[in-house]
């Protein structure tokens, strides 16, 4: 590799990169379900598997983009074409996804969405997987390239926030409160702006060296697991925290569309979902730090999902004693603050789990084990999406039984949502928290005892 260091216009370009890509992201993943059930009027069960065979086949698929990437060899490198190519082509499938023809309906609709969501899936993966890829190619080993990492990571979550904070008052700004046509306009922006900076990526990055990338295919990471077990525990406490959290995340809108109400109920959902994005972002950087200089990573984790728990007991207690929404704002910092902890943790975990698996097998799965994180997570959020979308078809939540103006959802209408955002979560939460505490043994001290005998064993080794 060149010696020359990154330049503030390549950092700027990557940086640019991950907000526009993230942006993409969060519009699609969050808003999918609500643009096609509740504005187009596809039934909600049938968007559920949609999104849920769509988010499995994308987990999938993860691994192919890897092989084909890696197989790549052009003038541009074996990154950039694909990060090129894929973006280009995901913006013009995500305005095409939030552009469904009005004269479609029934099962032509249907189709549409899952053509269209499917094919979103494949060309956002295209571009993903050598989008973080790419790093070794053009930056250092040591300090610059973790600085790049965490720069791209940093603004891909600034990215994800402004799509989550932004879209429904662009969208009835935009359309003049006509849903439908507010998407559209919305998606074509986002498109255009993720265009040009992908290309201005594109275009100022240049790959320095050859990077070899490791792929795993899917029977990899069920090895990796048979044979782990530790990482098998935090894999399923990853797909219990994450499909309580989509479920939620999925069936907020509608909440404050249909049960909070009033002709501005999306200004009162914006702010929900800054109050919780702000949470969660300073629970990472701040409380994190704090609370490991009193506590052990595995004490913070358990904190945390009990935390999980009581923000959901508080939000249960609010929503059925008909308290007012802006109370809503004490469970959302306290849900969100938890799982901003609970992210940073899984990952650490999972390294820890690569550790325990060399000490007890002798082997070192380190790629195959972090390739299980992403694997699970799409599938979690599929699961989400598919309990949400139950929630609503079978409890009839949708434009049909009401304007979106005041509090109009009663009955089981009512009762079915209440459960389904409150009880539920909190219950797959608690169960998380007690397969972790059951199961999972890697805490400071069993680390500290790892990390001792690979001592003496490069010791030996040296000697």
């Amino acid at each position: 590799m060149e010696n020359k260091s990154l330049n503030i216009k390549e950092k700027i370009a990557y940086g640019l990169g991950a907000v526009g890509k993230d942006m993409m992201y969060m519009l699609s993943t969050s808003y999918i379900l609500y643009y096609y059930q509740d504005i187009l009027g596809v039934k909600a069960f049938a968007m559920g598997i949609i999104l849920l065979v769509a988010r499995v086949f994308d987990a999938f698929n993860d691994p192919i983009m890897g092989v084909i990437t890696a197989k790549t060899k052009t003038k541009w490198g074996k990154f950039r074409p694909w990060i090129f190519i894929g973006t280009l082509s995901n913006t013009l499938i995500t305005f095409l996804l939030f552009s469904a023809p009005p004269t479609l309906s029934g099962a032509g609709l249907i189709a549409y969405a899952a053509v269209f969501y499917i094919l979103w899936g494949i060309t956002f993966t295209m571009a993903d997987i050598p989008f973080w890829s790419i790093v070794p190619a053009f930056t250092k080993p040591g300090a610059e390239r973790e600085r790049l990492t965490q720069v791209g990571r940093t603004c891909a979550t600034v990215g994800g926030a402004i799509a989550t904070v932004t879209t429904m008052i662009c969208v009835m700004a935009l359309g003049h409160g006509d849903e439908r046509i507010g998407f559209r306009w919305f998606a074509l922006i986002i498109s255009i702006f993720t265009g040009l900076v992908i290309t201005y990526f594109s275009f100022t990055i240049k790959e320095k060296s050859t990077v070899d990338v490791k792929t795993n295919t899917v029977g990899d990471m069920l090895k990796a697991l048979i044979h782990n077990d530790q990482a098998l525990v935090m894999a399923l406490t990853i797909v219990l925290v994450n499909t309580a959290f989509y479920t939620t995340a999925n069936l907020a809108i509608y909440y404050y569309k249909y049960a909070v109400g009033g002709a501005d109920w999306y200004h009162k959902y914006t702010l929900f979902a800054v109050v919780g994005g702000a949470s969660q972002a300073i629970a990472m950087i701040l409380l994190f730090p704090l609370l490991r200089k009193f506590m052990q990573s595995t004490k913070v984790f358990r904190t945390a999902l009990l935390g999980a728990v009581l923000g959901y007991l508080v939000f249960t207690t609010i929503v059925f004693t008909g308290m007012s929404y802006s109370v809503l704002y004490v469970p959302a910092v306290i849900i969100f603050s938890a799982n901003g902890l609970i992210m940073v943790l899984l990952t650490i975990f999972l390294a820890d789990t690569v550790d325990y698996g060399e000490k007890k097998n002798g082997t070192r799965d380190e790629s195959v084990i972090f390739s299980i994180q992403t694997f699970v997570v799409k599938f979690a959020s599929g699961i989400g999406v598919l309990v949400a979308s139950a929630c609503i078809s079978i409890f009839n939540i949708s434009k049909d039984t009401s304007e979106g103006v005041g509090q109009v959802l009663t009955g089981s209408s009512l009762l079915g949502l209440q459960i389904t955002i409150t009880i539920l979560p909190m219950l797959i939460f608690a169960i998380a928290c007690f397969v972790f505490i059951k199961r999972y043994k890697l805490d400071d001290e069993a680390m500290k005892a790892i990390m001792a005998e690979e001592g003496k064993g490069s010791d030996s080794c040296a000697n």
